[in-house]
């Protein structure tokens, strides 16, 4: 059976500044600031909960990257990007991630409001895309993130009898797509890196929890060499889910896929509309133009975002070739092709979401 998670993040919508405090103090205050995190934090997930979403990922508000580079001691931010300054570790008090910590905190009314067990999904930014901010790399960089990013997700799995964490996810959307010499064949830095992705995933598993790796682009296959990786996910349109291969190596790896069934870029989503619509040229304003001004008659609230949105018939169709073409054994979960976050309103990404639930819902009837 396919089941439903998101990739995590979502618009915010409130008092960003207030937010951004409430998790700098969390764990070691209680003022104003953090009960506003924490509301924040469970009201996105219950929202989620409430679309249909099967495993919800917590609520991500937060620049991921700089979310992890803030429990990192040994990195100091400087104009163009960090450098390492000392040995890398886990800054003390900031062992767990506020939105996680949250949600174990608040799991009993969770549940209340739900009325069952909840499957949470965890995301990290991967070693690669956090070494991709460094102004000075070398071989050995994957290794010393890797093992900090591994002590985070050992803290933050979990299992009780009302939340646990049942899937944790590797981010890695820039990998494969710089011109890398570190990542050359055969180098130490490629090595250091497969032996850091296993590493972190093996903390995973050790702790009961799925392990998932998201990227933007399959073209650098090194994943597949990850034997503690189960799940992988890209993008819709990427040769990964069209690719003949693709079946051989999930069964010769004993892999699965994570089926992406909409797009999430909110200007192509305006783009593909603005062209469907229009039957003939557009005249004086070319698509881009058109594409802007969309923009603004959202923001001034005269245009509903929510019909550039992909429907649900399309999301189904796309969902049921990945499976016919994969086997249903092989595609466990669906779901967005990446976050949420540059939707233009909150209630906007909640329909997307409330979509995906209902077309995998829908197939696997």
């Amino acid at each position: 059976m396919v089941e439903s998670y998101d990739a995590g993040s979502l618009p915010f919508a409130g008092d960003v500044k207030k937010f951004l405090e409430g998790a700098k103090r969390y764990g070691s205050s209680l003022n104003d600031s953090v009960k506003y995190f924490e509301g924040k934090v469970v009201e996105g997930l219950l929202d989620k909960v409430r679309t249909g979403i099967d495993v919800p990922n917590y609520p991500q508000f937060r620049d991921m990257s700089e979310m992890f580079l803030g429990l990192i001691d040994g990195v100091e931010k400087v104009k163009g990007g960090y450098l390492e300054t000392d040995v890398l570790s886990v800054k003390e008090g900031k062992e767990h991630l506020p939105e996680v910590l949250a949600i174990r905190r608040f799991s009993q009314e969770i549940y209340e409001k739900i009325g069952s067990p909840l499957r949470l999904k965890v995301c990290v930014t991967g070693p690669y895309t956090l070494s991709s901010l460094f102004l000075y790399k070398d071989n050995e960089v994957f290794s010393r993130i890797g093992n900090v990013i591994s002590q985070i997700v050992e803290n933050n799995i979990f299992s009780e009898k009302h939340v646990s964490v049942g899937l944790v996810s590797v981010d890695e959307p820039v990998f494969g797509l710089l011109d890398d010499p570190l990542m050359d064949r055969g180098s130490e830095g490629r090595e250091n890196l497969r032996k850091s992705w296993e590493f972190i995933f093996d903390k995973a598993k050790s702790k009961g929890a799925e392990t998932c790796l998201h990227l933007h682009n399959t073209a650098d296959q090194l994943f597949w060499e990850v034997r503690s990786l189960s799940i992988i996910e890209s993008h819709l349109d990427d040769p990964l889910y069209q690719s003949k291969k693709t079946k051989d190596l999930l069964e010769s790896t004993d892999k699965f896929l994570k089926a992406s069934i909409c797009v999430v870029d909110f200007d192509r989503l305006i783009k593909d509309h603005v062209v469907a619509a229009s039957q003939q040229k557009m005249g004086e304003l070319t698509v881009g133009q058109r594409v802007a001004e969309v923009w603004k008659e959202i923001a001034g609230g005269k245009i509903d975002p929510t019909v550039f949105l992909e429907s649900v018939e399309s999301m189904k169709e796309r969902l049921t070739k990945i499976v016919e073409r994969f086997g249903v054994e092989r595609v466990p979960y669906a779901g967005p092709e990446c976050g949420l976050r540059g939707f233009p309103t909150y209630e906007c990404a909640l329909e997307c979401l409330r979509r995906v639930s209902k077309a995998v819902k829908d197939i696997t009837k």
